[in-house]
């Protein structure tokens, strides 16, 4: 059972500033200096016909309340988007086999 339990998505109920609440999957973490950037996939419900996509949410670690912030800044999102994104295709590619007589599954 435990084996099963290491490839469960980390979940995360988020509440908005109008007290709406959405599950997240967390993707990605990245830190740099005193800010932690984490790369979030909201999960599909019926009402939402939204295409794949991932938000950007960040926490000060001198803050002693812990809330995740979005990104006001949109040239710090457009940098830290293409930092994720650069993280997110690696470990892609990490997991593709190149070796045409491999029956690996990945």
């Amino acid at each position: 059972m435990s084996e099963l339990r290491e490839f469960e998505p980390d979940l995360f109920t988020l509440e908005d500033e109008e007290g709406n609440e959405q599950t997240f999957e967390l993707c990605d973490v990245f830190k740099e200096d005193d800010i932690t950037y984490f790369a979030l996939i909201p999960q599909q419900n019926e009402n939402n016909d939204e295409e794949d996509y991932f938000v950007i949410l960040k926490r000060d670690d001198n803050d002693p309340d812990e809330y995740l912030n979005s990104i006001d800044d949109e040239e710090e999102l457009d940098r830290i988007a293409e930092i994720f994104m650069e993280r997110i295709f690696e470990e892609d590619d990490e997991h593709e086999c190149h070796d045409e007589n491999c029956d690996c599954c990945h």
